[in-house]
């Protein structure tokens, strides 16, 4: 049996996937996948470092030119670049600029570390994914294409049924719940060759179907607190990361948490 790399350093790029929304922390903070693979990966590496340049609502034109260089100036063991789904959400998006923009950052980043993960993110099934899967599934097979091309692994999560549950999200229907953000980090520890620790793609127990009156109250809900902003924003060229620094903009010695039992309580059931 071949033994797993070791990586003594991990640079995470990419948008509100990677900067960790919604697995909130007490101290209204959010963890997320990334947080919680360096943590797994510091166990095996004394004086592991870790960055995370990811801020929420980038689009990849921005990750290009804000976070590709920084992480390639940093050459750690392990990158992740996750990224573009920000831009096929919008009216009017150029899927080929897009994906070219990719091609672009997987070319820089790639030579700069010792290994290159991308991955085809998880989609809530609803009526917006099936009005923009033809741009997503666009996307995601130019990031099979690149990985090829560039010797990247592929974390394949667009494939997982269970993450398509609604389950899986949080209010805002865009983000994962802590227990989507710790299936996605056993699903990367394992494209990674380490031993499972869970299984990530188990499903949820049947749902218990939500009455009329409640989910309309729900529906109500999502659209005051974040479909309404969101279009606000669109309108008027904002975004939720304006302003905001990168959540770990520093390759910094990253211990192992303290409370891994809650850690791995995210990462799915056995």
């Amino acid at each position: 049996m071949q033994t797993p790399v070791t990586y003594t350093s991990f640079a995470a790029v990419g948008d509100s996937f990677t900067e960790g929304m919604s697995d909130l922390l007490p101290d209204g903070s959010y963890r997320g996948w990334a947080d919680l693979l360096a943590g797994r990966l510091a166990e095996d590496a004394p004086g592991f470092r870790y960055a995370n340049l990811a801020v929420r609502g980038k689009l990849i034109r921005q990750i290009a030119d804000e976070q590709v260089d920084l992480a390639v100036a940093m050459r750690p063991d392990l990158v992740t670049l996750v990224g573009g789904l920000n831009d096929v959400l919008r009216p009017g998006c150029d899927v080929d600029a897009v994906c070219a923009v990719l091609e672009d950052c997987v070319a820089r980043l790639a030579p700069a570390c010792g290994q290159l993960v991308l991955m085809r993110s998880p989609v809530r099934r609803g009526p917006v994914a099936t009005r923009f899967m033809p741009r997503m599934l666009r996307l995601f097979d130019v990031v099979e294409e690149l990985a090829a091309r560039h010797g990247a692994l592929v974390v394949d999560l667009f494939a997982a049924e269970v993450l398509t549950d609604p389950r899986m999200w949080a209010e805002d229907r865009l983000h994962l719940t802590a227990d989507g953000h710790g299936r996605v980090a056993e699903a990367v520890w394992q494209t990674l060759g380490r031993p499972a620790r869970a299984e990530w793609t188990a499903p949820l127990p049947p749902a218990t179907p939500l009455p009329w009156a409640a989910r309309r109250r729900a529906d109500a809900s999502f659209a005051r607190r974040h479909l309404l902003p969101w279009i606000g924003r669109r309108l008027t060229g904002r975004s939720s990361g304006d302003h905001l620094p990168a959540k770990r903009p520093e390759l910094l010695p990253y211990p192992v948490p303290a409370d891994p039992e809650r850690t791995e309580a995210a990462a799915g059931p056995v």
